[in-house]
């Protein structure tokens, strides 16, 4: 079975495509990041963040120090 622990899922207000480009400036070239999406379809605009080194709490400040509201999809 494969383990799953290096995906980070959040609940966002992210809601539309220029919300997406700023986060896009914020995770672009962050280091840990692997890969990034940015649900707006789903209610909960579902940030998902792969990383074998950054954990939630890290993702969480940076997103809301951006203005944006952010917590741990659980």
């Amino acid at each position: 079975m494969e383990n799953f622990n290096h995906v980070l899922l959040f609940k966002t207000n992210i809601s539309c495509d220029a919300d997406k480009a700023l986060v896009c400036a914020m995770l672009g070239d962050r280091p840990g990041v692997e890969k990034w999406s940015v649900d707006t379809e789903d209610e909960d605009c579902v940030l998902r963040i792969v990383s074998y080194t950054l954990r939630h709490q890290e993702i969480i400040e940076l997103i809301n120090y951006h203005g944006y509201e952010c917590r741990e999809l659980i």
